[in-house]
């Protein structure tokens, strides 16, 4: 096992440039910190390029049959001493182990009826702690996966990887354009629910079929003309106070268990 002391030695500098978007896409590589993101990352079975951790911060039984099952699979693991580590960590007082691991994006036709009876779709989501948020919220009401449109942040973003405490690992996720989501779409024939404060079904009173997709639009834009002709149904969430709308992900968890209720 090779010990890295220097926050110069190319392995620590390749960690750091990961915090970049353009890197992550460059190097098709993203990192993932902490004990149980980590553990998420070695027991899917997603390939990983190699293991970090400090035995200084490092404490837990658990952390260390991780590094062992990696190392029986070939996954060059490195340790490095507390400065170090920290000069990578993303986070305050670190764990003591990340993860440098491989995009698992999937292509549009990869999601069939067969494994995706209930999904969500994101128009261009700026936030990454949103989209990070609704994909652990869609593993938690039911729902098999998420396809990202036209772009919008990166799943792999940092926060958004901390966001979804270690779903993006066994969930399909696909980023592709609209006009490719609509093609798929007329092929596949799901029935598409999309969300507007002008929507035309209280969300509470749709009878749900399957296969089925939640539609949400972005933060600022929500859905276009465009989109919404897309949907069968246009859900609306009442608002009974001052604020007119909700937060992307609050909003996304109410549907998401309504349908999983009604579809489930």
């Amino acid at each position: 096992m090779t010990f890295l002391s220097s926050r110069q030695n190319p392995k620590i500098k390749q960690i750091r440039a990961l915090n970049s978007r353009k890197q992550r896409d460059a190097q098709g590589l993203f990192v993932v910190e902490g004990i149980r993101h980590t553990g998420e990352a070695v027991e899917s079975g997603t390939k990983i390029e190699f293991l970090l951790y400090a035995p200084d911060l490092l404490t837990s039984d658990y952390a260390y049959s991780l590094i062992t099952q990696a190392e029986l699979t070939n996954v060059p693991v490195y340790s490095a001493p507390p400065d170090v580590f920290s000069y990578v960590a993303g986070k305050e007082n670190p764990q003591g182990i990340l993860a440098v691991v491989h995009h698992n994006l999937k292509p549009i036709s990869y999601l069939t009826q067969e494994n995706l009876k209930f999904g969500v779709v994101i128009l261009a989501p700026q936030d990454p702690g949103n989209l990070g948020t609704i994909l652990r919220t869609l593993d938690s009401a039911g729902a098999d996966g998420m396809i990202v449109l036209e772009h919008g942040t990166d799943i792999f973003h940092p926060t958004a990887v901390r966001a979804s405490m270690g779903t993006l690992f066994w969930k399909p996720i696909v980023y592709t354009s609209f006009a490719e989501f609509s093609a798929w779409q007329r092929v596949q024939n799901y029935h598409i629910y999309g969300s507007s404060a002008h929507g035309d079904a209280d969300y509470d009173k749709v009878d749900f079929q399957t296969p089925a997709l939640l539609m949400l639009g972005s933060e600022r834009e929500g859905l276009s003309k465009e989109h919404l002709a897309l949907c069968e149904t246009v859900l609306r969430m009442p608002m009974r106070g001052r604020a007119t709308s909700l937060n992307l992900s609050v909003a996304a968890g109410i549907l998401l268990y309504e349908m999983g209720k009604k579809i489930g």
